[in-house]
């Protein structure tokens, strides 16, 4: 077996299941955060601007508004820090990547609803 083999057999034993989402969907995240000794889970609403990556190297971003500023976070898709992720309503986008609605404030920044 070479390298590429047991670094892919190693990845695939951090996988685990997620549920299917993508550029355009508001989702919820519920990350762990560690305060001290202490850990709880915090929920990050926003909607999905992009999906890059493969495999266990797969990462996606979330923006949303907060206190009227835009606010965008980053986190690998299986991170042991992401506790679960809700898929809230379905966008219907023309593309991959949202970096449009980073301009946009109020009902410009809004996604049309799928009908799916």
């Amino acid at each position: 077996m070479n390298g590429y083999e047991l670094l892919k057999n190693i990845e695939n034993e951090a996988l685990k299941e997620v549920v299917e989402f993508g550029a355009g969907d508001t989702v919820k995240v519920y990350c762990k955060i560690k305060e001290g000794n202490r850990e709880r889970i915090q929920v990050f609403e926003g909607v999905v601007l992009k999906v890059q990556g493969t495999g266990a190297r797969q990462t996606f971003t979330v923006r949303k508004f907060s206190n009227g500023v835009g606010v965008e976070k980053t986190w690998p898709l299986y991170s042991p820090n992401v506790e679960k992720i809700e898929v809230t309503r379905r966008g219907k986008v023309r593309r991959a990547k949202l970096f449009y609605l980073r301009g946009r404030i109020g009902k410009k920044a809004k996604v049309k609803e799928a009908a799916r």
